[in-house]
């Protein structure tokens, strides 16, 4: 994660049904989000770039089907690092997401100090993938590879919060 802070925005009802009707359509026209939540399509458009503006919705990215490109495989490495300090895991970091076949690189705490998701073609592409860019880093100590039997995106979206009551996060 990056070192910038995350500064929340305040939100209100009309905010939150925004996020949830663009989450099902994120292409949706502001006509078609203000008829969905029942407010002017100038207000819809005003809060939508406000969304944007402020970072809280962000543009998607194209969405691969790594199977369909020839890449079925997906695997999760799991690494431990022998050193620990700020550059040893910027670098690690920096060579893992520069890597081919790397969908995801995250720096973990507990008994992992990364969890790098990557998509191939079979398991010499696995096994050639963690020789050539993951062991060789000299600051890997050790790997876990793990295989993706299936893999679902969950559909989280926050609810406004009813005032007066805590917020209560899930």
């Amino acid at each position: 994660m990056s070192n910038e802070q995350h500064a929340s925005i305040p939100l209100d009802d009309l905010d939150y049904a925004i996020i949830r009707v663009l989450s099902h359509d994120p292409e949706l026209a502001n006509k078609a989000v203000a008829a969905a939540v029942g407010a002017a399509e100038s207000t819809c458009a005003y809060r939508i770039r406000r969304l944007r503006d402020s970072a809280v919705i962000r543009p998607r990215r194209l969405e691969l089907d790594e199977a369909r490109l020839g890449y079925p495989l997906r695997a999760v490495v799991m690494v431990f690092l022998a050193n620990h300090s700020r550059e040893v895991v910027d670098r690690f970091m920096a060579s893992m997401v520069a890597a081919p076949n790397v969908l995801q690189v995250m720096n973990l705490t507990g008994r992992y100090d990364f969890m790098v998701t990557v998509a191939v073609a079979d398991g010499d592409e696995l096994r050639d993938f963690v020789l050539d860019h993951v062991t060789a880093h000299p600051a890997v100590r050790g790997t876990e590879t793990h295989i993706v039997f299936d893999r679902r995106d969950g559909e989280w979206i926050p609810s406004a919060p009813t005032p007066g009551v805590p917020a209560v996060r899930r």
